[in-house]
């Protein structure tokens, strides 16, 4: 498999903005900072075996790079989600937990929810069902002590 390519639009200076997109084109990872310390992954397409590793990618890039206070990954346009794509997303959570990023999960569809709930991972995560409730859950200050939310 081919290395992600890299697209940044120069229309937009002042939000960073990559999308990582293999030759496949099976899924498609945009990158966005709605607000400031909050980074947007948004996931389409299909996560499995042979893409997980762009998703690894990009979502390590970010907690390890740019290290934003809040890592939001909006998963309402994945059509499937296998098991390397679970892994991929308890390593994110465990690379988010050592990095001091707060780590969301963005979804509302039933082809990603379902196999979180089947494998019993869905606990580990904080859920919310629509990208409204991820942002304003991510306005508190840098000091809020903020509970886990599951919905």
């Amino acid at each position: 498999m081919d290395a992600p390519k890299l697209f940044i639009p120069a229309d937009r200076p002042t939000v960073r903005e990559v999308t990582y997109a293999p030759a496949d084109d099976a899924i498609s990872i945009e990158l966005t900072e709605p607000m400031p310390e909050t980074t947007l992954l948004r996931v389409d397409g299909e996560v499995d075996m042979l893409t997980s590793p762009s998703l690894r990618q990009a979502i390590s890039g970010q907690i390890s790079g740019a290290r934003p206070r809040r890592l939001l990954i909006d998963l309402d346009g994945v059509e499937f989600l296998g098991t390397s794509g679970l892994a991929a997303l308890v390593e994110a959570r465990t690379e988010a937990l050592a990095g001091g990023v707060e780590l969301w999960l963005v979804c509302s569809n039933r082809q990603v929810l379902r196999p979180l709930e089947i494998a019993g991972l869905i606990e580990l995560f904080q859920v919310t069902h629509s990208m409204s409730e991820a942002l304003s859950s991510a306005r508190p200050g840098p000091n809020d002590e903020q509970a886990p939310k599951k919905d």
